[in-house]
């Protein structure tokens, strides 16, 4: 695999003048690579680089100090901030620089949703172009390897994930050792730092539950019960799963039919690998009973990651009844309705629901197999390419 990914989120085509553009993502997803990448096709621009891991310059920008920040960036053109999450306040920073010279470029990244959301999100209302980068997606890869070449490397990336450092990794044995490495140093993280949560064994508990529960219907109130926590607790950790991106959370669909269940919730793991990592568990597909769970998994996980590249927003949902009659996936965008079946085995035959059908008759309904993956993952996109 080479070490050049071209990636999908083009800067050049987001960046504003008097707008600061904040990415978002997972720790080691390529944000910093994706910057420098951009910052290396310009030319006759000074940079000025700076990280949130400096104490001066968390100082500086959290000091809201407008004469000190404005003389610091004085005589550049455009600012990088990386690990932004770290720095108290940031937001207000950042504001001045975007209303005080409006025609500084600022570039600001952050592993840390929730933190960074939060630092930045009320100050920078209306001046700020919030973009999330995740981590190697299915179309990406289809600009280095051929539709043959990723239909032979299913089973590895639903087994080790889409990680970079994954994916630019030789052997299997290099892949098992970095997700676990990126399980161990870096999954608890930003909650261990920015939320005050001091003892990992309940996220772990409640993780590896969760892992084992995957493509199910989850039950905050059995998950509290098994683990002998209580149910406000288990909520506040989802969420932090969820805006940490560790979890994604799949919400049932319905038009106020009687027989629709939307109490519940899916939980998915925005990689597989770390899934498996979490379960220790990455023996070959052959040889495991959780392929269904995990092809499931990877087809919603890949489709979100092409809808947001592809800049579309349709609000996403399972659908099940109460007699057991479900669809893994229904896209809901200007008021029309998307389901898809997620079928590993590719001469499955999956028919659309009798209910489903009755009650939402314009519906489309597709069956996505390894064989149509790509139809509905990997569109045709911008180009801009990051090393891993």
């Amino acid at each position: 695999m080479t070490t050049w990914i071209p990636r999908q989120l083009d800067l050049a085509d987001r960046i504003r003048p008097n707008r600061a553009t904040i990415i978002h993502g997972p720790r080691r997803a390529g944000k910093t690579s994706l910057v420098d990448r951009h910052l290396a096709t310009l030319s006759g621009q000074r940079i000025l680089r700076a990280s949130g891991d400096n104490i001066v310059v968390r100082d500086l920008l959290s000091g809201q100090d407008a004469a000190r920040i404005l003389a610091w960036t004085e005589g550049y053109d455009l600012l990088f901030l990386d690990e932004a999450q770290r720095i108290p306040e940031v937001g207000w920073g950042l504001k001045i620089l975007v209303d005080s010279r409006p025609e500084l470029t600022v570039i600001a990244t952050g592993s840390a949703s929730f933190a960074l959301a939060g630092a930045v999100g009320e100050p920078l209302t209306g001046g700020q172009t919030p973009l999330t980068l995740f981590p190697i997606s299915v179309g990406e890869l289809r600009q280095v390897m051929n539709d043959y070449e990723l239909s032979d490397s299913l089973d590895n990336f639903l087994v080790y994930g889409m990680y970079p450092e994954v994916r630019t990794s030789i052997s299997d044995t290099d892949r098992r050792d970095v997700v676990r490495e990126l399980t161990n140093s870096y999954l608890f993280k930003d909650i261990l730092e920015l939320d005050r949560v001091k003892h990992t064994k309940a996220l772990q508990d409640l993780l590896t539950l969760i892992a084992l529960q995957v493509g199910s219907l989850v039950s905050i109130n059995e998950l509290a019960s098994t683990l002998g926590i209580d149910a406000k607790t288990i909520s506040r950790y989802l969420d932090l799963f969820e805006k940490s991106y560790i979890l994604y959370n799949l919400r049932g669909f319905s038009r106020n039919l009687r027989q629709e269940v939307t109490r519940t919730s899916k939980y998915y793991f925005w990689d597989t690998g770390i899934r498996n990592a979490v379960l220790n568990n990455f023996n070959p597909l052959q040889a495991r009973g959780d392929v269904g769970a995990l092809w499931e998994n990877f087809v919603i996980i890949e489709r979100l990651k092409a809808l947001s590249y592809a800049r579309q927003e349709p609000r996403l949902f399972f659908w099940r009844t109460w007699s057991q009659q479900e669809i893994d996936l229904i896209e809901e965008a200007d008021g029309g309705l998307h389901a898809y079946a997620i079928k590993w085995n590719p001469k499955a035959r999956s028919r659309r629901p009798s209910e489903f059908a009755r009650a939402y008759p314009d519906a489309s309904f597709t069956v996505v197999t390894p064989d149509t993956l790509l139809d509905i993952t990997a569109p045709e996109g911008p180009e801009t390419g990051v090393s891993a």
